[in-house]
């Protein structure tokens, strides 16, 4: 087995790179940009050259590297293939094979969201659990589920997308995938607004919201931890959809934590609180005690489960 192994984790405007040791130590990271024009078609050549470049500058030969693992942003099938990475701007891409031929190293790709479960997994709040939920609340709300320690892809790569999950079947807004009620709607960062402003609509509570102008997910998680009238009775419904999505899930794959990253996760153990009141009301019985944790590893996560995947 090889000393070394990369993990890459490409963002919409970053892509963040990671040399490891096989045994999970963090030697080096770094950054560089994301080359979104030409459909892409550069990212993966960078993400090849910045891995070349960084062996040269270390002296460490292919023989040493045990692989490069890749997370991107959307659905990666068992092939490691992409049908469409929309914020990159990809059509089909064989990420594997790409890499594998730009870098002559063994490769491994995954959704970025997946890859950052592994990560909390391996050496993050849920280290050492085999079984694992992570959800990511961000500008969208992503998810990740490692069954067995292995990531749960599925036929289409749509394993774990726990964002759009059909919560509330009466709603008149559409999601940005173009379904009604999903879970991002009302537990993102942008979901929290929207729910936060219709909130203040229908309450004559007063609010330090109020005179907010813009409104931000953090405005709304700092008035809540304040115990501002309008951003509890938000937080209330955002913990009681994010609780019930989570006891749901909880009954196929049953794991031994649940794991909350992403902006919005800042918010911290209030936040917590409030999932972990409906997620126990909902749960079925064997599960209602499964610890709910934040994620530790921040926006290092990807990084870490990406060179996972090669191990």
């Amino acid at each position: 087995m090889g000393t070394y192994c990369f993990g890459i984790d490409v963002g919409g405007t970053t892509v963040k790179c990671g040399l490891f040791r096989t045994d999970g130590t963090l030697v080096e990271k770094w950054e560089i940009p994301t080359r979104k024009e030409n459909n892409g078609d550069q990212i993966l050549p960078d993400v090849a050259a910045a891995v070349n470049a960084k062996m040269e500058e270390k002296g460490i030969s292919k023989e040493e590297v045990e692989g490069v693992g890749i997370g991107v942003p959307g659905p990666v099938n068992s092939k490691g293939e992409v049908s469409r990475a929309v914020n990159l701007f990809w059509g089909y891409k064989n990420v594997v094979g790409e890499m594998e031929e730009l870098t002559g190293l063994h490769a491994e790709a995954g959704n970025d969201a997946n890859v950052a479960a592994l990560g909390e997994a391996w050496k993050g709040a849920a280290a050492g659990s085999s079984d694992v939920i992570m959800v990511t609340l961000g500008t969208g709300v992503g998810g990740g589920i490692i069954v067995d320690g292995k990531i749960v892809t599925g036929h289409h790569g749509a394993g774990g997308e726990i964002g759009h999950a059909n919560v509330d079947h009466h709603e008149t807004e559409s999601c940005n995938c173009g379904n009604r009620g999903c879970l991002e709607q009302y537990a993102s960062a942008t979901g929290i607004v929207r729910m936060a402003k219709k909130e203040l609509a229908a309450s004559g509570e007063n609010s330090v919201l109020r005179d907010a102008g813009e409104i931000s997910a953090k405005a709304v998680l700092d008035a809540f931890k304040e115990n501002d009238p309008v951003a509890a009775a938000t937080m209330e419904k955002v913990g009681e959809q994010l609780g019930g999505a989570l006891a749901i899930i909880c009954c196929v794959t049953d794991p031994e934590t649940i794991v909350i990253g992403g902006g919005v996760s800042k918010a911290g153990q209030p936040l917590i609180d409030c999932i972990r009141k409906y997620y126990r009301e909902y749960a079925f019985e064997s599960c209602k005690d499964t610890p709910i944790v934040i994620a530790t590893l921040g926006n290092d996560a990807g990084i870490y489960g990406a060179a996972r995947m090669v191990l």
